[in-house]
C-alpha cells in the first residue's frame, strides 16, 4: 500500500472541483453485492471469508481496466488498529468494516474514487465518489464495476425481491446514493430541522460526517436514500438529485439572508473565527470544525479572499485524531497532545497563506 495515503489528507473526490462545490463536498454511489452459497461475512467462517477474498483478487485486473488505473488490494488485518481509522476518517472504509478485519480487505483505484470494501456487512460494498454535486458518473463508473463482477460471479439474486443483501434496508437494488453537504447557513437560520423533517417524508435519510450513527460536526450532513427496493436506480438517483437541488436552493438563500441582514455581524463572526485558528495553541475537534466551518461559508460568500475553498476539504482529515497520531508516526499521544497537533497544524495551513 502506498504509505501516501495514509500520510496524506487530500482525496481527488474532494479537491473542491465539481459542481456545486461551495456547498456539495461530494457525492458517492455504493452498491451492495453477495456471492451465492456462501453466507453472509457475520455469518460466514473464516475460510468462507477467505474464499470472498480471493475471488476478488482475481477480478483486479478487469477493475483495474474498468477505471483506468491502478488497484491496490489491502488486507486490513495487516494495517494497525490506527490506521485503519485513518481509512474510515478518510471515508475510503466503514465502522463495520473493521471490528474484526481478519479477512477483510479494500480494492483501491490510485485515485482514491473507487473503493471496494470486502466482506463488510456484505461480501462487496462497491463505492464510487466524485467531488462536488454529480451522482450520474459514480452510479456509471460503479454500474460497470457491477457488471464486470456479474459476469465473473454468481451474485445472490431473487427474481421477485432483487439483490439479497445482509441488511434488510438494502435489497432491491442494493444501491445508495449519497452526497456530502455543507449547510451552516441553515442551520445558523434554525431551518435545518425542517429540512430534516422534509428530507425524511420522501424517503430520505440525514446523517452526520461519517454516516449512520454518527454525529453532525462542522455543520456537515450526508444527505442519502433510505429506500432501496420498489424503486429503480434510475428514480432513486433523480429522487436524492431534486432533493438536493431544493436543499441547495434553501442553503444560498439563507446565506444571503444571513449576510444582506447584518454583513458588519457576519464579517466580524467569519474574521473572528479566522483569527481563533490562526493564533489558537490547543483546540478539540468539535470545536475546531465548527469553526472551519464558518470560514468556509466566509470564503463562498466572499468576505475571505485569496483562500481556496479546498483548504476546509483538506483540513476536515487532517485534523482528525487518528490522523494526527498517524501523522506523528503512531505516537501514543494524550488528548492534549491531540489538541495541541491539531491547532498546530491549522496555524500551518493558516499562516501559509500569506494574503489572507
Amino acid at each position: 500500500m502506498n504509505k501516501e495515503l495514509l500520510l496524506m489528507p487530500n482525496s481527488s473526490w474532494m479537491d473542491g472541483s465539481g459542481n456545486e462545490s461551495d456547498i456539495v463536498l461530494s457525492s458517492r454511489v455504493r452498491l451492495a453485492r453477495n456471492l451465492v452459497r456462501i453466507p453472509f461475512p457475520n455469518r460466514a467462517d473464516i475460510a468462507q471469508l477467505a474464499a470472498v477474498e480471493r475471488k476478488v483478487v482475481e477480478l483486479l485486473s478487469d477493475i483495474e481496466t474498468v477505471t483506468g488505473k491502478a488497484c491496490d488490494f489491502i488486507e486490513l488485518d495487516q494495517l494497525t488498529s490506527l490506521e485503519r481509522n485513518v481509512l474510515i476518517e478518510k471515508h475510503l472504509i466503514s465502522n463495520n468494516h473493521v471490528e474484526n478485519p481478519e479477512n477483510r480487505a479494500l480494492l483501491l483505484s490510485e485515485d482514491t474514487k473507487v473503493s471496494l470494501m470486502v466482506n463488510e456487512e456484505d461480501h462487496l460494498r462497491i463505492q464510487c465518489m466524485v467531488s462536488g454535486f454529480d451522482l450520474v458518473e459514480p452510479f456509471r463508473l460503479a454500474t460497470q464495476i457491477d457488471d464486470v463482477i456479474e459476469s465473473k460471479l454468481d451474485l445472490a439474486f431473487n427474481e421477485q425481491i432483487g439483490y439479497l443483501t445482509s441488511c434488510p434496508t438494502n435489497l432491491g437494488t442494493g444501491i445508495r446514493a449519497s452526497v456530502m453537504m455543507h449547510l451552516p447557513g441553515l442551520v445558523f437560520t434554525r431551518q435545518i430541522n425542517k429540512i430534516i423533517n422534509a428530507s425524511t417524508q420522501l424517503g430520505l435519510a440525514v446523517r452526520g460526517l461519517y454516516g449512520e450513527g454518527t454525529d453532525v460536526i462542522g455543520n456537515i450532513f450526508q444527505i442519502s436514500n433510505q429506500l432501496t427496493m420498489g424503486f429503480s436506480e434510475k428514480e432513486i438517483i433523480e429522487n436524492l438529485s431534486s432533493a438536493v437541488m431544493e436543499i441547495l436552493t434553501h442553503e444560498r438563500a439563507a446565506r444571503k439572508a444571513l449576510y444582506s441582514q447584518s454583513p458588519d455581524s457576519m464579517s466580524d463572526k467569519v474574521w473572528r473565527s479566522f483569527g481563533i485558528l490562526k493564533y489558537a495553541r490547543s483546540i478539540a475537534a468539535s470545536e475546531a470544525l465548527g469553526l472551519l466551518s464558518e470560514i468556509r461559508m466566509g470564503i463562498d460568500l466572499g468576505i475571505i479572499q485569496n483562500v481556496p475553498a479546498e483548504v476546509f476539504n483538506e483540513l476536515l482529515v487532517s485534523t482528525r485524531p487518528n490522523f494526527l497520531q498517524n501523522k506523528k508516526e503512531h505516537a501514543n499521544l494524550s488528548q492534549s497532545e491531540i489538541n495541541r497537533e491539531r491547532a498546530s497544524v491549522i496555524r500551518a495551513v493558516l499562516s501559509s497563506l500569506t494574503n489572507a
